[in-house]
Order: structure tokens, then sequence, then C-alpha cells
């Protein structure tokens, strides 16, 4: 699956200098990295959300974990939630994961975590499952996001040969009761 034309024909509108990365199918930002070998805090991640009933997107690195909470305080929304699968289909006309970050793209807010602008260039989705588009940071914000200060978490270890996932906590064996 290549960039879709609506998509060519948007970043050839507005001029956005990009490179292609093509790579095998993946799903995940997490599966992207490791595809790659690129560091998760250099890859993008697109959520899409809904606060107070209005669509919106925000981009936080790979390597971290969208505080609800924390964002909801910032937008002074009185609910936030992320939007279900079968409602991205409908309202942004994309598959899941699959969601490009560009504000005039899909004609919703979208929210930049600071944390992704301490790179200079980072990794985003293509609209694709096989393709990401490699861009400055500062595009994003030239094409109408707006950076906010952090409202994620760091979650996920970067190593040299890609990502990492935290090992789980061993848990404790309780004796069955009969």
């Amino acid at each position: 699956m290549a960039l879709s034309k609506k998509l060519e024909k948007y970043l050839k509108k507005h001029g956005i200098d990009y490179k292609i990365v093509k790579h095998k199918t993946v799903y995940t930002a997490f599966d992207l990295a490791k595809t790659t070998g690129k560091k998760l805090a250099d890859i993008a991640k697109t959520v899409a959300l809904k606060a107070d009933r209005k669509y919106m997107l925000v981009v936080v690195p790979a390597s971290h974990r969208l505080s609800i909470p924390h964002l909801q305080k910032l937008l002074k929304s009185k609910s936030i939630s992320i939007v279900k699968e079968v409602s991205l289909s409908k309202v942004f006309k994309v598959k899941p994961g699959a969601i490009v970050p560009f504000a005039s793209f899909h004609s919703v807010p979208v929210y930049i975590d600071k944390q992704l602008l301490k790179n200079k260039i980072v990794l985003v989705s293509g609209g694709s499952y096989t393709e990401s588009l490699e861009l400055k940071t500062k595009t994003l914000l030239e094409r109408g996001a707006e950076a906010l200060q952090s409202f994620s978490k760091a979650y996920l270890a970067d190593t040299k040969k890609g990502a990492s996932r935290p090992k789980a906590k061993a848990r404790k064996k309780t004796p069955r009761k009969r």
C-alpha cells in the first residue's frame, strides 16, 4: 500500500519536504522502530482523541505514553477519550494506525508534545502500514500543529538496535484454593 494520492497531493501542495521510508508491514510504532532500527524517541505516534465532543489529534514520541489527565488539564476539557478504531474509519477516513499528523489534512486541531520537539527529524505515519515519512519536526508546527508542554511520560526504553519493551514484573505465585 503506497502513499495515497490525496496525501501525495497534500504534501506537494504545501511544499512539505519529506523522504519516504519503505518497510515491512507494521501496525505499531514499536514494530516500526524494530523494523527500521530507529529509536522510539525518533518516531512520532499520532493518537486520535475526542475532547468534549470535538475530535483532535495528539502527537507524542513513541517512547512515551499519553497522559490523558495531564492533557485534559492543559486543554481545560471536561472529558477526553481515545477514538475507537471503528470511529477512526468513519471520522478520519483512515485505517487504525495509519493516521497522518497534519492538522489541515484532517481539518482537526493537532497538539504536539514538546518532548517530540527535541528531535530535528522524526518518522511519522505515511498513511499506510508499509511506508512512513521522515521529515523535519518543525514541519508539523508549520502545518498547523500547536506545541504544548509535555503531556506524556517516558514508557519504553530505546536501544541502538531499535526499541525494547520494559521487562514484565515477576508475579508472586499464590497457591490455588481447591
